[in-house]
């Protein structure tokens, strides 16, 4: 307990938080108040302070009299707080959220309860569909009107039934951040705050405002994005996000945020050929392919600056359409030092200490972008549209995160960005574009019925046609691949290919391909495999 009768020659001084500065995993808090003074002042008391990195703590001050700011000192003081109003504040939030959820779950049981109605009715007319087709009692066009109606039904009951339950997991992230805080308020057990006193010589009467500054932790923010691109121009736009979280003990209400980058550390991704082995069996052989994904890199943060200070101390977010209005987007201020980038929000921050994530727009970008299509026929029959993205010279690091992807205002999935410095050119995988039809075709596989050099020969020739359907011209790498031999008694040679390629590393064939609209291009190659003829091959699964 804090003696109530406090000394002339000490002195409260009431603070507020006036700016955040917030790193990947932790916050610079800065608190200012103004104090009148005496003369006869030798220490001055800020407090409640919560829990902080006490070796961080800075002070300053300006004032109307002359003050020499001595040193600083803390104490920890415990006090049992009432909980009642936190408590039932919670536990509305908590009653809701959970309102909304069972809103959500019977729209999920009415969705499926149509969807296996539509199911039901595929089954039930199944055979009548298929008598009356064949007694010509319904038209084929009449069928098809059906048939279309069955499946869009379904279809969009089950886009439906997937959005309510995304917004259903998002439910539970915001419950279980709200019982989590709620679990901690209702333990009883007393809370641990600082206080801290500031020494102080003192020249006379006047005003003096002091500011302190230091470091808590449980606090963090993360990047989001948003992607959105059309086909038809050269331009994505990205929305840069932040999700701002932090469970300090003190609320930022109304405080200057900056966010600060420091020092940074699947549904779209198409798929990538691995070395096609073949070779003679072997005892207890176990073949296996493995596809992996690399995660990506966490991010680094270098240790916050400290603010300048003149004195320190190191202790303890219908109408018609030509009258609607846009809303503005609230953006953050760039700046650069060095390696570090920092985004100064330009609104007061209002984040409080419940550990729930807080959205906030750093920024709104176009950034030039080109398209481009990678196609691996072997593993699939479709080509994979690529954006080739530079980021701006002058603009900000690209923190790792992830981003949701639109394309044409149809979202088509995520992908993690990786860091992405001023300049980087980056590439963004938007997934399957039917757009390039693709058809691979063995042709030919032939073996030799007489011995070569005592060797068998296998033939093996393919075709590959490429059918550009859009209207405009496109590029395209198209990646195939011939077996690779872990035995130096089976043999694997290129004979001819058209277009003519090098062979690469690996087995893999590669060709640079530039389309017209409307353009179909054909690709031959072939290839041999011989072995002796006593020798088994495995891994030659054409």
């Amino acid at each position: 307990m804090v003696n109530p009768e406090i000394p002339s020659w000490r002195k409260t001084v009431q603070s507020e938080i006036v700016a955040v500065t917030v790193y990947s995993d932790k916050a610079l808090v800065t608190r200012r108040g103004v104090v009148d003074l005496t003369g006869i002042e030798q220490e001055l008391v800020i407090t409640p302070v919560p829990e902080m990195e006490t070796e961080s703590v800075r002070v300053s001050g300006t004032g109307t009299v002359g003050v020499r700011l001595v040193g600083v000192s803390s104490d920890r003081i415990y006090t049992t707080e009432p909980v009642a109003e936190r408590v039932a504040h919670l536990t509305r939030q908590i009653q809701q959220l959970e309102a909304e959820k069972r809103h959500l779950q019977a729209q999920v049981d009415a969705l499926a309860l149509q969807s296996s109605f539509i199911a039901g009715l595929r089954e039930k007319t199944e055979e009548p569909f298929s008598q009356s087709l064949s007694r010509k009692n319904l038209s084929l066009s009449e069928t098809l009107d059906f048939l279309n109606f069955l499946g869009s039904q379904y279809s969009e009951y089950a886009i439906a039934s997937g959005e309510c339950k995304t917004q259903q997991q998002e439910l539970d992230k915001q419950l279980q951040a709200l019982r989590t805080s709620l679990q901690k308020i209702q333990t009883p057990h007393p809370k641990e705050s600082f206080s801290l006193v500031i020494g102080v010589e003192v020249a006379g009467e006047g005003e003096f405002e002091l500011e302190l500054s230091y470091l808590v932790n449980r606090s963090s923010w993360t990047p989001l994005y948003d992607l959105r691109f059309s086909t038809t121009s050269d331009i994505v736009h990205l929305s840069y996000l932040a999700e701002i979280t932090q469970s300090s003990g003190e609320d930022w209400i109304g405080a200057n945020l900056t966010l600060s980058t420091a020092k940074p550390g699947l549904g779209t991704l198409p798929p990538k050929l691995e070395p096609w082995y073949i070779d003679a069996p072997r005892p207890q052989l176990l073949r296996q392919r493995r596809f992996s994904a690399q995660p990506p890199l966490l991010p680094t943060i270098a240790e916050p600056p400290a603010p300048a200070a003149r004195a320190d101390w190191q202790g303890e977010d219908e109408v018609a359409e030509d009258s609607l209005i846009p809303a503005e987007t609230v953006t953050a201020q760039v700046s650069k030092e060095g390696s570090v980038v920092t985004f100064k929000l330009n609104s007061g921050g209002n984040i409080p200490s419940d550990g729930a994530p807080h959205k906030t727009t750093i920024f709104n970008d176009d950034y030039p972008c080109s398209f481009d299509y990678v196609a691996m026929p072997r593993l699939v029959s479709f080509a994979y549209l690529q954006a080739n993205v530079t980021n701006s010279p002058n603009g900000a690091t690209l923190l790792p995160g992830k981003a949701n992807i639109f394309r044409d205002n149809v979202f088509i999935g995520t992908t993690q960005l990786e860091n992405i410095a001023p300049g980087q050119e980056f590439k963004l995988n938007l997934g399957i574009d039917e757009g390039l039809k693709i058809e691979r075709d063995l042709v030919e596989r032939l073996v030799d019925k007489r011995l070569i050099s005592n060797q068998r020969r296998i033939t093996y020739s393919y075709r590959l046609i490429i059918t550009n359907l859009l209207d405009k011209e496109v590029n395209l790498k198209l990646t195939e691949q011939l077996p690779v031999s872990r035995n130096e008694q089976i043999k694997v040679r290129l004979n001819r290919s058209n277009p003519q390629i090098q062979l690469g590393e690996m087995g893999i064939l590669e060709w640079q391909l530039t389309l017209p609209p409307q353009e179909r291009r054909e690709i031959y190659y072939q290839f041999n495999v011989e072995h002796p003829p006593e020798l088994m091959v495995v891994g030659l699964d054409i």
